[in-house]
């Protein structure tokens, strides 16, 4: 430093201290604190009269602080009468532990303690770091804000995004406009994203995606934790595997276990077999190529334009998709609507199990089937169905089989230990009982007139069947066989061993798949709320024209606020839509 200037720099600081003192009193309560500097080789240029110019010297670079703040840069200009400092070269704004800004170029207001840095900002809260090009940093809102595209990463992901405004009380990053977050998992797409860089966990708002390798969810308001992998997803959301895509009301999602839970108007489609599942409450285990669905859950396949629909109290789909297995728990009910013309079918069990790769349906316990007028019991029942066709091929009825019919005079009845039937255009055509095979026939004329009832025993019986109607029977090996007229024939004798009636219980429509169960008591979905509105980071109503120096490289435009630049999604939305 030269003689006279050093000379006048402490003749500069003794009237400055002299006059302080002098003034102490008449100091107004609003009066700001000066910056300090404490290091750096000074002089004064006439090129800049209002300026201190201040440049790094042998012991390192120029050090400034003020209420908290410490500056590091190669080189300051300080306009002491604006409480102004413009810094060059490797610049360091630091704000205790929990900050430090980087950047070529930066400004600090000691007035209005309004930092801003321009040229390869580098921002660190301790957990995150933001990269951007330009960055404005307000210590007394305690937050910092970007516009010109902007780089968060931390230790799982990093964020990128054109609007950001980060807030250090919360440790809160919002992202607006084309936000993504890149993991080696998965990459996120949201347009609007709040980030807390504590813990990790990212809210998602607006149409939103999670993609990766074997999943991807979308949802229009949700969570998840980009370091544990955790989320939960409301409003439209879904979850899309290969060939299945699950919609809930709420959905949770757990990457690392390959599993995913869905609660309240749930959907999972199988785009591959035609069929879906609905019930209100879901859970896939992908890795296990595993479903599980409950309360009023339905699985329907559909096939040439008809609907086959299964429902039990639980229901359990298995396997791939050339090879899903279905299982249906407890109170399980079967209806397939049939095509014009048709009657339909149904059924009832305790179990149920369907294969699709060899299309075979089992009735398990106390089963009841109804193939048009027909009804049908035995200990199991199997239905087989055509895998080229996809029509119903072949009955099989094990143990106990009981085929009942419902006439005007009374009941066809048809028992044996075993039942085989066969479809054709998806109709029962033809029947085959064997072993110990009896049966009570209410016989008629062409006229449709009874003329007796007919009982047979015999080791086989084969029945023919039109429009689901008993046309003809054919005895094999017959034992014992009589027509009665009607007028003679006990009414006590008009039922065979084990007949039970169950056609109350028969389904007629879809809606009869719930007959006797209440319907499902929901629970109340937890929703995530909508981001606090924190107001627009530039105060509008303040005379930025007063206070903003007239040497700083900013102008009264840079501190409006744009479009784009305020959340499309906040409270006052959600406000709004209550109302509405």
């Amino acid at each position: 430093m030269k003689p006279i200037n050093y000379i006048t720099f402490l003749l500069f600081l003794f009237l400055g201290n002299h006059i302080s003192a002098q003034e102490k009193d008449s100091i107004s309560s609003n009066e700001k604190t000066q910056v300090s500097i404490k290091s750096g080789y000074w002089e004064k240029k006439p090129e800049f009269p209002d300026a201190v110019i201040y440049t790094r010297d042998n012991s390192g670079q120029v050090y400034i602080v003020h209420e908290g703040v410490e500056m590091w840069c190669d080189q300051a200009y300080v306009y002491t009468k604006d409480n102004f400092v413009k810094a060059y070269g490797s610049v360091k704004i630091a704000q205790g532990d929990s900050i430090q800004m980087l950047s070529k170029y930066g400004e600090y207001n000691g007035n209005t303690q309004f930092a801003f840095a321009s040229g390869d900002v580098f921002f660190n809260d301790t957990k995150t770091t933001l990269r951007t090009d330009t960055l404005y940093f307000d210590r007394i809102k305690q937050q910092a804000f970007y516009r010109s595209g902007g780089t968060v990463k931390d230790s799982a992901s990093t964020l990128t995004s054109r609007v950001g405004r980060y807030f250090a009380e919360s440790k809160k990053y919002q992202f607006l406009s084309n936000v993504v977050i890149k993991n080696p998992k998965y990459t996120i797409n949201s347009e609007q994203l709040d980030f807390y860089s504590e813990s990790g966990v990212a809210y998602l708002y607006g149409k939103s995606t999670i993609v990766s390798e074997t999943s991807t969810v979308y949802c229009e308001r949700g969570y998840y934790n980009t370091r544990t992998d955790i989320g939960y997803f409301v409003k439209n959301s879904r979850v899309d595997y290969e060939n299945r895509t699950m919609y809930g009301d709420s959905i949770y999602f757990d990457r690392n276990r390959s599993f995913a839970s869905a609660t309240n108007n749930i959907r999972m489609i199988d785009t591959l077999n035609n069929s879906y599942v609905r019930g209100h409450y879901a859970e896939v285990y992908r890795e296990k190529d595993s479903v599980f669905i409950t309360k009023r859950a339905v699985a329907i396949t559909v096939r040439d334009n008809d609907s086959i629909y299964i429902h039990a109290d639980t229901l359990r789909i298995t396997g791939k998709p050339d090879n899903r297995i279905l299982r249906g728990y407890y109170k399980a009910r079967f209806f397939k609507r049939g095509l014009e013309g048709e009657e339909p079918t149904s059924g009832k069990c305790d179990s149920i199990y369907v294969n699709e790769n060899t299309g075979i349906t089992k009735l398990i316990r106390n089963p009841v089937l109804w193939s048009g007028e027909n009804q049908i019991t035995g200990d199991t029942i199997h239905l087989l169905r055509n895998i080229k066709t996809s029509e119903l091929d072949t009955l099989k009825v094990f143990k106990n089989a009981f085929l009942i019919q419902k006439d005007s005079a009374g009941y066809n009845q048809v028992k044996g230990e075993r039942l085989i039937g066969l479809f054709t255009n998806n109709e029962l055509d033809t029947i085959n009982i064997k072993k110990n095979a009896q049966v009570i026939y209410y016989s008629r004329n062409e006229k449709e007139e009874l003329v007796g009832i007919n009982t047979t025993k015999s080791s086989t019986i084969q029945m023919y069947l039109e429009a689901q109607q008993i046309v003809g029977i054919r005895f094999n090996t017959k034992v014992k066989g009589e027509l009665t007229p009607p007028s003679q024939f006990p009414e006590n004798a008009r039922i065979l061993p084990g007949f039970i009636w169950r056609g109350e219980e028969r389904l007629l429509k879809v809606s009869d798949l719930f007959n006797g169960k209440p319907p499902p008591i929901l629970p109340k979905i937890k929703g995530i709320p909508l981001p606090k509105d924190e107001g627009d980071f530039f105060n509008e109503d303040i005379d930025y024209e007063l206070i903003i120096p007239e040497k700083s490289k900013l102008t009264p435009e840079h501190f409006k606020n744009k479009e784009g630049d305020a959340p499309l999604i906040k409270e006052e939305t959600e406000n709004k839509e209550n109302n509405n």
